[in-house]
């Protein structure tokens, strides 16, 4: 069996208008604000379809979803997780597991986690104890400490028998 790990981030720049969408459920920030982005900005599911990507050295998501192709504004972040799951499926991988963590200082995530990891975990075809999901703060440090923005980690396994 062959394994192959890859890592993945992402940020986006928190600003109002704009729906709040974290691992494929929308949320309310307490000062109004969403993500800034092409698709839905989902920090989240980004920063793992990046990592399943990079498992395979396929490049990142702009490669596959151009922030300048007009067919991807507004996309729902979930059905690109899906087409690269697919992609990944074609080449003979499995997906064993996905980690990720949040760094956000608002909202508070924990209430959403268990519907966040669940909403991915269908969508790639998994159980929900193959997609870790946490959420930190910055402690009021950079961008991200100041509510500038949310970003997020991810690891992935791939397995190939």
């Amino acid at each position: 069996m062959q394994l192959r790990i890859g890592n993945g981030y992402d940020i986006h720049r928190l600003v109002p208008g704009r729906p709040l969408i974290l691992g494929g459920q929308r949320l309310e920030h307490p000062a109004g604000l969403g993500l800034d982005g092409h698709s839905d900005a989902d920090v989240l599911v980004h920063a793992i379809m990046d990592a399943l990507l990079g498992a395979l050295s396929l490049g990142d998501i702009g490669r596959y979803f151009p922030p300048d192709d007009p067919q991807w504004r507004g996309a729902d972040s979930l059905v690109l997780l899906e087409q690269v799951v697919a992609l990944l499926q074609e080449r003979g991988w499995s997906v064993g597991n996905v980690d990720a963590v949040v760094v956000a200082e608002r909202p508070r995530l924990r209430p959403h986690i268990e519907a966040m990891g669940s909403a991915i975990a269908d969508r790639m075809g998994l159980r929900a104890d193959q997609v870790g999901i946490k959420a930190t703060t910055n402690e009021q440090l950079g961008p991200v400490g100041r509510e500038e923005g949310i970003a997020c980690h991810a690891v992935a396994l791939l397995l190939q028998p």
